[in-house]
């Protein structure tokens, strides 16, 4: 039931599995210039959050779906149809935290917890960084809801970066634009206003922090914030800009994660 409603795939073959989660707006296509990497070495698992890729868009629950806990909650369902134990899982930007709740939820699922671009908490509250305002949130979430194709094509590239390279930023609005707009409003308001800054000491999980320099939506103080609060854990600035390096230097996050697993 949970490998059919998340699309569940895999490749590869090893003793361990690495599973690949991907942020919002995008599907685990995201994921295969990296994936591909550990497929001798690892038994490969991507999956695309319900409402994301090839997902069951009838399986979309918005009341399941309200916190990232929903999300959390498919996560170990698929691990425990793949009888995972000692898995790495990987999260890019909402998915890290997704990945986190997952590996507190089921602690042997996960030895390893790598998280790429993660943020506990994206609006600014007292003396904590996040990166937006609680206003600037608002009218992000206004735009999308307003006009789905147009917040697309706008965000994605600047989430992208790496201006000189604009064929990135268009895959990246393309991905955007493909996913259903009502669940991509939903999910959206879920990420932007989610704190899951008490849930970082709880985490059992040996963790890797990658994080990227001139990145909008997750700032660099936000990346070592991450790691400061994760008991286990250790913190590598990539020499890669914006918010995507799965897309924009998976060489980089490639080396990084063999390096740490």
């Amino acid at each position: 039931m949970a490998l059919k409603r998340n699309n569940v795939q895999i490749t590869g073959s090893g003793p361990r599995s690495m599973m690949f989660a991907h942020g919002f707006g995008c599907d685990q296509t995201m994921w295969k210039d990296v994936a591909h990497a550990f497929e001798d070495d690892f038994r490969v698992i991507l999956f695309d959050h319900v409402g994301a890729g090839l997902s069951d868009l009838t399986a979309y629950d918005s009341k399941k779906y309200s916190r990232l806990d929903g999300y959390a909650e498919d996560v170990v369902e698929i691990g425990r149809a793949l009888e995972l134990k000692d898995a790495v899982f990987v999260g890019h930007s909402v998915s890290a935290m997704i990945g986190a709740l997952a590996s507190i939820r089921a602690p042997e699922m996960f030895s390893e917890l790598i998280m790429v671009g993660p943020s506990p908490r994206y609006i600014d509250d007292g003396d904590y960084t996040g990166g937006f305002s609680h206003e600037q949130v608002e009218e992000l979430l206004e735009f999308l809801a307003e006009n789905h194709l147009g917040w697309s094509a706008a965000m994605a590239p600047a989430i992208m970066g790496n201006d000189d390279r604009p064929e990135l930023g268009e895959r990246l609005t393309n991905s955007f634009c493909s996913t259903d707009p009502d669940i991509a409003r939903e999910f959206a308001g879920v990420t932007f206003f989610s704190d899951n800054r008490a849930d970082l000491p709880s985490i059992p999980a040996r963790t890797l922090v990658l994080q990227c320099r001139q990145d909008i939506i997750a700032p660099e103080c936000v990346g070592e914030y991450v790691a400061a609060k994760v008991p286990n854990s250790e913190y590598v600035l990539l020499e890669a800009s914006g918010h995507c390096p799965n897309l924009s230097a998976p060489e980089q996050v490639t080396a990084a994660i063999r390096a740490f697993v």
